[in-house]
């Protein structure tokens, strides 16, 4: 503490003579002060993303159901019923149209100017409206969204270029590795929270979220509502995942987030086809358990779409899926990756153990939505 003063106590003595107690006086001897910088990891990533973070402001058009006529009107007489511009008795008005607005956020990666957000932030919007950290507007024009990820992408509609921020390889986080949320959280602008990385590889379906296909980021750094589509930051001010998610209730103020890496692969589709093309093979799988009923490694088979290509490759339920072409599977959420990864079309090999006997079996995963089809 002295030090940080600028100053260094020097020893004195203390004497005793005929005239009382004597003593030099206190002397300070000033010290540089040390080069140290005042700028943290955190505010020099926020520096380095900041001007690429967006706020997304949306409009949708939503039809409004009619109402029934409530007593005592519908033994009005019609005539009078129409004076008060009432619906006939017994009957309903008309349907009518309503504009709901919202916000979330987003992040530029392209110079043209293309952002990924939420798909849920912009789906059905009749607009988009894009606001930079800079003060610049712009409208928005939706490329492509993919609910299965809660992923879209963004195109503003004027010149750029726009800045961009960097993009991360989220397969290199780790449990305890720092983050740093970006957002817009109810409409607060660039607002900036800071956390760990507190799992990986977190299911959606185990978050109870049955309608996507999603391995996330859990962090404790604060995620609130308009926070979706903001990027979650390293301490490079890399971005390594999109904030989708803050859980309610038991276990709130947990935060969850897409990873980067999937999300660029999701993009990419978006803006090339417009859509994205979804693997699956037609299982329904459950973790293995051993018999004290622990988990372990693998994907137990608990059932078969019928004509589905798990079926025509001869899985069968209780089979229990230890690798995909080598390439060991610890759990059923990372079997659905795999399939991801791979492809519609591509054949890929299943190791299977079945009551103990190895076997190998080909199957060749098709289209998401033509398997629902055929279900």
């Amino acid at each position: 503490l002295v030090r940080r003063a600028g100053m260094v106590l020097m020893p004195f003595t203390v004497s005793v003579g005929l005239a009382g107690l004597q003593a030099p006086a206190l002397q300070a001897t000033p010290l540089a002060a040390p080069a140290v910088s005042r700028q943290s990891f955190v505010s020099a990533a926020v520096r380095r993303a900041g001007p690429a973070v967006v706020t997304i402001d949306t409009e949708r058009t939503v039809l409004v159901p009619g109402q029934q006529g409530m007593a005592p009107f519908p033994f009005m007489d019609p005539l009078l019923r129409q004076f008060f511009g009432l619906p006939p008795a017994g009957g309903a008005t008309p349907p009518s149209q309503r504009t709901e607005r919202g916000q979330g956020s987003g992040f530029l990666y392209d110079p043209s100017g293309l952002l990924i957000t939420n798909a849920h932030v912009v789906e059905g919007s009749t607009r988009v409206v894009v606001g930079l950290p800079d003060g610049r507007r712009a409208d928005g024009r939706v490329v492509g969204v993919d609910p299965v990820t809660d992923l879209a992408v963004v195109k503003l509609e004027a010149a750029g270029p726009w800045p961009v921020v960097g993009l991360g390889n989220s397969d290199a986080l780790q449990v305890g590795d720092w983050v740093i949320a970006v957002g817009n959280p109810f409409g607060l602008d660039q607002t900036v929270t800071l956390g760990i990385v507190s799992s990986l590889n977190r299911n959606a379906a185990a978050l109870g979220i049955t309608d996507k296909r999603l391995e996330l980021i859990q962090t404790d750094a604060a995620i609130n509502p308009g926070n979706s589509g903001g990027p979650l930051l390293n301490a490079d001010g890399e971005v390594v995942g999109i904030n989708t998610l803050v859980r309610s209730g038991p276990g709130a103020g947990l935060g969850f987030a897409i990873p980067i890496n999937r999300a660029r692969q999701i993009a990419q589709q978006l803006v090339s086809k417009g859509s994205v093309s979804h693997a699956m093979i037609g299982v329904g799988m459950e973790p293995v358990r051993d018999g004290t009923g622990a988990i372990v490694a693998g994907a137990q088979v608990r059932s078969v779409m019928p004509s589905g290509p798990a079926a025509l490759a001869g899985l069968r339920p209780g089979d229990r899926i230890t690798a995909v072409d080598g390439v060991p599977v610890r759990s059923p959420s990372q079997l659905t990756q795999l399939v991801e990864r791979n492809g519609v079309g591509h054949p890929m090999a299943l190791h299977v153990d079945r009551q103990g006997q190895t076997l190998t079996l080909q199957v060749t995963p098709v289209e998401l939505s033509s398997l629902m089809r055929r279900s």
